[in-house]
C-alpha cells in the first residue's frame, strides 16, 4: 500500500534505480525494463517519457531504442524523481486534506505527520542514485 507516493512515482523510482543499477550508460528497451520490474510497458513508457522532459532520463527512438540516465547517477537525487513525477505538494500540504493547517491551526495528526515528513524529506534529498546502486541491484536481480 502506497502512503505517500502514487504507483507512477513508486514505478518511476524503481524504473530510474534499475537504469543506475544495469545501465551502465546504453539504452535500455521499456519493455526489457517493464519484464524485470513487473510493471506494464505502456505505463514504463510513459513515466520514463516524462522523465525525459525533466531532462533526467535520455530517450533513443527507434527498433534499437530505449531509455538511459542522461545525468550521472551522483546528480540524481531521490527528490528529484519524487518532483518531477508527483511534485512536492506531499511535503507542503495537510496529509489529511484539511484547508488551514499550520502549526497555529493543525489538524488531529500534524505534529506526528510533520516528523515524518520531514524525515522523508531529508532521506530523499541526501540519497542520490549512485548511492542506493548496489542495494538496488541486489533487489532486482532478486525479482
Amino acid at each position: 500500500m502506497t502512503v505517500i507516493f502514487s504507483k507512477k512515482c513508486e514505478y518511476g523510482l524503481q524504473a530510474m534505480l534499475y537504469l543506475a543499477a544495469e545501465n551502465h550508460g546504453e539504452v535500455v528497451s521499456a519493455e526489457a525494463i517493464a519484464k524485470k520490474l513487473n510493471i506494464p510497458k505502456e505505463f514504463v513508457s510513459k513515466i520514463l517519457q516524462s522523465l525525459t522532459e525533466s531532462g533526467m532520463v535520455y530517450s533513443k527512438k527507434g527498433k534499437s531504442g530505449g531509455f538511459a540516465l542522461a545525468k550521472d547517477p551522483n546528480k540524481i537525487y531521490l527528490i528529484d524523481i519524487v518532483a518531477a513525477i508527483d511534485g512536492l505538494s506531499i511535503f507542503n500540504n495537510c496529509v489529511l486534506g484539511f484547508p488551514e493547517c499550520s502549526p497555529e491551526h493543525p489538524c488531529p495528526v500534524h505534529d506526528k505527520w510533520g516528523e515524518l515528513r520531514t524525515k522523508a524529506y531529508e532521506m530523499l534529498t541526501s540519497q542520490n542514485l549512485a548511492d542506493l546502486k548496489e542495494k538496488a541491484l541486489l533487489k532486482i536481480n532478486a525479482l
